[in-house]
């Protein structure tokens, strides 16, 4: 018992660099923001030699750049990377979790960010086919199980996944249960983020390069930045330099979603946020986000929202 309850409390090397840069100490594996650098708190757990959480849950004054300490560690392991957990209505930003293993690459320098709300859960591969019977009919569990390709997925959080990960942040258990709680939390979110993988469809998956993230993401930028234009294909391979088919698998296999759908999802989401506010009639949200029919508005918002954008804005 003694053992288990002080591996709660090992130091995470990003965090001994932290502490010293920050001239502060790890206390139970925990640091406090010095006022001179911002406000908030890190707080790691190591719950065994295979699953390990680090919460990081801060504002800064400005970005802060340190070394990888962790960049040739050997073992394959499994990162859920739970981010922008508390973006506000109006952040471009949506609360997503990022699924990698560790053939995918690993940065030599960390960006610390300026603002940040988020939740790291790394497993090892081993480990999570001993606590999950992974479904062999499923390509994207299989892949993540072996890690023997860079992959990257990326899922949007359902509001059962955002409570849990306001409760761990807002630290609302009392410090003696606070390490089992941890735990007990970490493993339920894997079993969610794994239920939602299953569902997805892909029979073939093809291992990432850096270079091909990076366009696949400043595509999903550019569809967020003009969501009163509907995607076209063909010009959306040119930017991102790669042919439509290659644009299409990749960016499905990372989100989920094929370019058009995602698009369409983001778009009733700023159309719901837009209503919220209460600025614009019903009329005036749809023609901002492109649409020229009405009743074709009217039924995608229903589609993705549940009830009709007039329903929806008068009640809330």
């Amino acid at each position: 018992m003694t053992k288990t309850k002080s591996a709660g409390y090992v130091t995470p090397p990003v965090f001994a660099q932290l502490a010293k840069l920050w001239g502060v100490k790890v206390k139970k594996g925990r640091i406090d923001v010095p006022p001179a650098y911002g406000t908030g708190y890190c707080a790691g757990c190591v719950f065994n030699e295979n699953i390990r959480m680090l919460i990081l849950n801060y504002r800064l004054n400005e970005e802060t750049i340190i070394g990888n300490p962790e960049i040739n560690t050997p073992g394959k392991t499994i990162l859920f990377k739970f981010q922008h957990i508390d973006a506000g209505p109006r952040s471009k930003q949506s609360p997503s979790v990022l699924i990698a293993t560790s053939r995918f690459n690993t940065d030599a320098v960390i960006s610390i960010q300026e603002n940040t709300s988020s939740v790291n859960i790394e497993v090892g591969s081993q480990y999570l086919e001993e606590l999950f019977t992974l479904s062999r009919k499923s390509p994207v569990l299989q892949s993540l199980a072996e890690n023997a390709q860079p992959l990257l997925f990326e899922q949007m959080m359902s509001p059962a996944i955002q409570k849990i990960l306001h409760d761990i942040i807002s630290e609302s258990v009392a410090d003696n249960f606070r390490w089992v709680f941890r735990k007990i939390k970490a493993e339920e979110l894997i079993c969610m983020l794994l239920m939602k993988l299953e569902e997805r469809q892909e029979k073939q998956l093809y291992p990432l390069k850096g270079s091909d993230v990076q366009a696949i993401y400043d595509i999903k930028a550019r569809l967020l930045s003009r969501l009163d234009e509907p995607p076209v294909i063909s010009d959306l391979a040119i930017a991102a330099n790669m042919s439509a088919t290659k644009l299409r698998t990749l960016f499905k296999q990372i989100f989920g979603d094929s370019i058009f759908d995602l698009y369409q999802q983001y778009r009733m989401q700023e159309a719901a946020r837009l209503l919220k506010e209460g600025k614009l009639s019903v009329s005036e949200v749809g023609y901002q986000l492109g649409f020229s029919n009405l009743s074709h508005f009217s039924r995608v918002f229903e589609a993705h929202i549940g009830m009709k954008p007039k329903k929806f804005s008068i009640s809330h």
